[in-house]
């Protein structure tokens, strides 16, 4: 098991754990095998389900992985909201005829939290992640006892500190420029639209000056310079995750990767059409015409569109997914997880090495 940070891999490159079947254990064994970090996304899934494919990752590599949880949320306070947006999207489920997902305010709250801790407890993985919060100190004990190396996902400083004082080992720090759902430890709709979100390289810098422990940077990074630029700002490693998403080794729907280069799409917006809770996603017909009405109710329009979102996948209709991106998506290269790996590292070398000539820096 890792005692520090750079125990973890041989490259300051991790693979971001994207719920929803994007990190399967074929892309977090095939980055690990080429001196990344890879992860596994436990959201979303059973405990028996997490750890089926902690053993199928096993048997693929023996070196270092991770494993990402949720923490439970609130249970939704909101009902008549989500059934005002449950009418609205009375049409979607005529036109992909499909029914939506009932509504449940205690429902999928936990996701299985308390279960998937038994199990990483009784057979410890090297490193476990957490979004959407921060556990208890008892919780981030209970790892460090069986040598597991924890990271608390935050968007601000505060959140930072808060997981330092909480005991954790490091803290993956998420810039607003992140695809997929943001990880604030408090879903504050009052937020919403104001630009309060912290860009990656600030956010970085800020955490940098706020912790003494170590920093993941996490937010838009798709090339070897950005992984060099956050690493100056005070970050030890990186964490990639639209840069993945289209590698053949990586679970998303053939719709999603091909949307991430697809002109069509010509940027990425923060919604909660899809969920209930912002995240960041290519601007499409689903965005556009109900992002502005979503409540916040995180993760009961999950559930409530979970139908939908596959419906439209199945009749190859992007128009109608939830396509997850950062905003460097128009970056992103058709690679083997490994073989990007060695690109990355290859364009972080370069720019070091840039940075290092003299003269560099006037």
């Amino acid at each position: 098991m890792p005692t520090a940070l750079t125990d973890l891999c041989r490259y300051p490159i991790v693979q971001a754990p994207m719920a929803g079947g994007s990190a399967r254990p074929e892309l977090a064994a095939a980055v690990s095998e080429a001196g990344g970090l890879g992860f596994l996304a436990a959201g979303y899934k059973t405990a028996d389900g997490m750890y089926q494919e902690i053993k199928q990752l096993r048997g693929l590599t023996d070196r270092p992985f991770g494993v990402n949880l949720f923490m439970p949320q609130p249970t939704l306070a909101d009902v008549a909201a989500v059934e005002v947006y449950r009418e609205q999207l009375a049409g979607e489920s005529t036109w992909y005829e499909t029914p939506l997902g009932e509504i449940d305010p205690y429902g999928g709250v936990d996701d299985g939290y308390e279960a998937k801790l038994a199990i990483l407890r009784d057979d410890p993985v090297p490193v476990v992640s957490f979004a959407f919060g921060c556990p208890s100190r008892a919780v981030l004990d209970a790892f460090a006892a069986v040598g597991t190396y924890t990271v608390v996902t935050v968007t601000t400083a505060a959140e930072a500190q808060a997981a330092q004082w909480s005991g954790a080992d490091a803290v993956c720090v998420q810039g607003i420029e992140a695809g997929g759902h943001q990880s604030t430890h408090r879903d504050d709709p009052q937020a919403d639209g104001t630009g309060a979100g912290i860009g990656l390289l600030s956010l970085v810098a800020q955490v940098y000056e706020a912790v003494q422990i170590p920093i993941i940077a996490a937010g838009g990074l798709m090339r070897g310079a950005q992984i060099a630029a956050v690493l100056a700002a005070g970050a030890s490693m990186a964490q990639l995750g639209t840069a993945f998403l289209v590698t053949p080794e990586s679970g998303a729907n053939t719709l999603h990767k091909q949307a991430l280069t697809n002109p069509l799409f010509t940027r990425t917006e923060l919604t909660r059409a899809f969920s209930g809770r912002p995240a960041r996603g290519l601007v499409n017909r689903f965005l556009r015409e109900h992002g502005p009405y979503a409540p916040a109710a995180y993760p009961a329009v999950h559930h409530l569109t979970s139908g939908l979102r596959k419906a439209a996948a199945k009749a190859g209709d992007a128009q109608g997914m939830a396509l997850w991106a950062g905003q460097g998506h128009r970056m992103a290269r058709e690679l083997p997880a490994g073989q990007l790996v060695e690109v990355l590292v290859a364009e972080l070398d370069a720019a070091r090495a840039a940075l290092s000539r003299p003269g560099a820096a006037s």
